[in-house]
């Protein structure tokens, strides 16, 4: 699959992506929209961001190339890995990005610090939202699943949207 950054800095840069069906980039209609909404929640420019289930890294990528100052990737596959670094060299975002190798629900308990927004993208069978959301430090969420997430106590539902069978939820810490 070929994905590009779509706008800001890095607009039009390639991005590789691992082989195999573990990996499942976000489409480039849903990064747009998805960026397009957290653009006009004025969230974005100037935010540390955090891209749980990083994969190829393409949600992060995009939002420093949008004006995030930072990224932070977790992302426990091997070859997405692979693929993440050789993405954040190729478009030289070395400075502003880190990346934190590991199973997202372990990483999650030491990370330090707060972020503006956190891009979660789980495989579609991730059924542990209630305790990733519950323990997320990020003021809003975007959550990608084949399905509509409930983010529970704790966050208000800001958009809710599915893009034929990607389901897109927006929320906002209370």
């Amino acid at each position: 699959m070929s994905l590009r950054i779509i706008a800001g800095e890095a607009r039009g840069r390639r991005l590789i992506t691992p082989d195999g069906m573990d990996v499942r980039p976000t489409p480039s209609r849903v990064r747009e929209a998805v960026f397009n909404s957290l653009h006009s929640l004025s969230c974005l420019e100037g935010a540390d961001v955090l891209d749980l289930f990083a994969g190829s890294g393409a949600l992060g990528l995009e939002a420093v190339s949008r004006g995030a100052d930072s990224a932070t990737f977790v992302e426990s596959a091997s070859p997405a890995l692979a693929a993440l670094k050789a993405n954040i060299r190729a478009i030289g975002f070395n400075d502003r990005c880190r990346v934190v190798p590991g199973d997202v629900m372990v990483e999650l308990a030491r990370l330090v610090g707060d972020y503006g927004v956190a891009l979660c993208d789980p495989p579609y069978q991730f059924d542990a939202w209630p305790e990733l959301l519950a323990r997320l430090p990020a003021d809003v969420v975007m959550a990608e699943s084949d399905r509509a997430v409930d983010p529970g106590p704790g966050w208000d539902v800001i958009k809710q949207r599915r893009y034929a069978g990607t389901v897109v939820v927006i929320a906002g810490r209370r």
